[in-house]
């Protein structure tokens, strides 16, 4: 896809105030407004500019879910945009309320925490098993030696499974276990029985008849009712769903379910900055009420409950990550077309390149932690 035609062209008006306001800041980050690279933008409506600057990425977003915009590569827009740092002096007033709301209020509540699961992960198990890898794993993927994404998924599940020392007989806790990959990777290597919680109906049925006959429980639950002991706990995933009014709960209920030589690993995608707040366009379209932690969040929430041992960034990977998923899901895309329709395509797409330029910016991580309860005596040996 490509666009050649300039702005002017299509009669958006070149003086105008927000024009060419946002035309010198993208100038900054080496984008355009009028297509003639491929990753600069190709103004389809003279608003853009103005509701991308009243509103920010929801109003950005949302104009590209209108069709109001185009770009050939929107993940390579994302990446220099976010690098630049030229989104910090875009501060509306629309963002005020949400904001405040992200900082005082518990957004992610017992009651409130099932919408992302109904909203988000319930869309239905035929789209989500088109995008990913067979396993349906749901999370960044290590292409550390992987040549495609079924084989960095797999590694990405050894690694955590080697990172918790697993062996037979061990009983495992893995707190949003999604369509169970996690579980039936470690049950099938290495011999671990599995008791897995989620809040996702579809993902709960799906990988009950997946892996009948495996020693792995699924329940439908939310983490907070969780009161019984085990060997390793694993959160893959989840915690961005968990929101900084709870993470403190969420570390207690680690705590207390974990056995005092145990071993947990948090696998979790992590901001730069403590007091960032989530993003309104992932907040109303794609994860209602996620909260990304920071370090300093989960060290506040861990401290006095749980010793970390090791912390392994790898967020450059979820790039890659993405853009197999956007991949598979351009490729598959026909088959689901007339029931999700064009909104919807457009809406995923900017979510999954949008994100994989954020990764590839660095402007959002992935970390895995590994703690203990008691720290481990000698030390922890780094695996990788």
């Amino acid at each position: 896809m490509s666009f050649e035609h300039s702005s002017e062209k299509l009669g958006i008006a070149p003086n105008d105030r927000s024009t060419r306001f946002a035309r010198s800041l993208l100038a900054e980050a080496g984008l355009g407004l009028d297509g003639e690279q491929p990753w600069d933008m190709y103004l389809c409506s003279d608003d853009v500019p103005r509701r991308a600057l009243a509103q920010g990425n929801l109003g950005l977003g949302e104009a590209y879910m209108d069709g109001d915009w185009e770009c050939s590569q929107l993940d390579v827009f994302f990446s220099r945009l976010l690098r630049s740092g030229i989104t910090d002096q875009i501060n509306p007033l629309a963002l005020l309320h949400h904001t405040l709301s992200a900082r005082l209020l518990n957004r992610q509540t017992s009651r409130r925490a099932w919408t992302v699961g109904e909203q988000h992960y319930d869309l239905g198990n035929d789209f989500y098993s088109a995008m990913l890898d067979p396993r349906m794993t749901y999370t960044c993927g290590y292409w550390k030696d992987a040549n495609d994404l079924a084989q960095a998924q797999e590694a990405k599940l050894d690694l955590i499974c080697r990172k918790l020392d697993l062996r037979p007989g061990v009983r495992v806790l893995d707190i949003g276990c999604g369509w169970g990959s996690f579980m039936g990777f470690a049950a099938e290597h290495y011999g671990v029985e599995c008791v897995g919680v989620t809040i996702s109906r579809e993902q709960c049925q799906w990988a009950e008849e997946r892996y009948k006959g495996l020693p792995l429980s699924f329940r439908l639950q939310d983490y907070r009712e969780l009161n019984e002991r085990f060997d390793r706990i694993v959160s893959i995933g989840m915690f961005e769903h968990v929101g900084r009014k709870n993470h403190r709960t969420f570390m207690e209920v680690a705590a207390r379910c974990l056995d005092d030589d145990g071993l947990m690993l948090l696998h979790t995608i992590g901001k730069n900055r403590r007091h960032d707040v989530p993003d309104r366009w992932i907040d109303k379209y794609i994860f209602p009420n996620g909260d990304l932690p920071s370090i300093g969040q989960i060290g506040d929430a861990a401290d006095g409950l749980l010793v970390i041992e090791d912390l392994h960034n790898f967020g450059a990977d979820y790039d890659r990550t993405l853009m197999a998923w956007h991949a598979n899901f351009e490729r598959h895309w026909p088959r689901f077309s007339k029931e999700l329709g064009e909104r919807f395509r457009r809406m995923w797409e900017y979510y999954l390149l949008s994100c994989a330029g954020a990764f590839r910016a660095r402007d959002i991580q992935l970390w895995q932690w590994v703690l203990s309860r008691r720290g481990v005596e000698g030390g922890y040996q780094r695996v990788s």
